[in-house]
């Protein structure tokens, strides 16, 4: 079948070499967040489809048998849109979405909503590592009494927007040693996160835990009411009773 995957996880690079090793014909879309992705087992498109319009011309172009969407939990935007018009041209969708992270108070561990709700529970004077990329970086503004450290895939191309604050650039995966040891060499003493789920991205949260770093995180957005699976082999499952019908 011709599959067009949302991509832009671990779980879609794994999906996309299942799926084709099985003989199907998968297009995998990034979004183009990152200057140079990680290559992936499937002939591969970069960029945005430019809104409604662009996605249903492109899905009348090419005629996808399927989508897959293995974006990352909080592209609302792109999950919401793919989702509806799935529906509306009656396209088979399914969501790939790993589990969240269980938030635990008891260590140290918080579940936000809000950049002003985060503010709350950070300490004046704060060293504060954002692991919530980039795009979201604006959000901290209010923070002006700490210095934030926001790390990123890519190298800036412009200086940080705040006085009180820096760039790091690394590509994942990080173990939780080396999280642990970045932390202690920055002095860090907040971690703020997405609540991402999944195994790769959670070796942050090893290393606050093990240092008593507090943890803020921000809670998921909720998903479409659209057919869901939770792990890779879910949606393959999901792929092959399509395909049995």
């Amino acid at each position: 079948m011709k599959i067009l995957l949302l991509a832009g996880t671990g779980e879609a690079g794994q999906l996309a070499t299942a799926l084709s090793a099985q003989g199907h014909g998968v297009i995998a879309s990034l979004a183009g967040a990152t200057r140079a992705p990680k290559g992936m087992d499937c002939q591969t498109r970069i960029g945005g489809f430019g809104g409604d319009a662009g996605f249903e011309a492109w899905l009348e172009d090419n005629r996808p048998d399927l989508v897959v969407d293995a974006t990352h939990p909080f592209a609302i935007r792109v999950t919401t849109r793919t989702a509806r018009i799935c529906k509306e041209r009656g396209l088979p969708y399914v969501q790939l979405l790993r589990p969240a992270w269980t938030v635990n108070p008891a260590m140290n561990q918080h579940e936000v909503k809000s950049v002003a709700e985060a503010q709350e529970l950070i300490p004046e004077g704060s060293r504060v590592f954002l692991a919530t990329g980039r795009q979201s970086l604006m959000d901290f503004a209010p923070l002006r009494d700490c210095f934030l450290i926001c790390r990123q895939i890519d190298a800036p191309q412009r200086d940080f927007p705040f006085k009180n604050g820096m760039f790091l650039v690394g590509r994942p995966p990080f173990s939780a040693p080396d999280e642990k040891q970045l932390f202690q060499r920055l002095d860090v003493n907040v971690l703020v996160v997405k609540n991402a789920g999944g195994r790769a991205s959670y070796s942050k949260i090893e290393a606050a835990a093990e240092l008593g770093i507090p943890v803020i995180m921000f809670a998921r957005p909720e998903p479409p009411d659209a057919p869901r699976v939770t792990t890779v082999e879910g949606a393959m499952q999901w792929v092959a009773d399509l395909e049995d019908h």
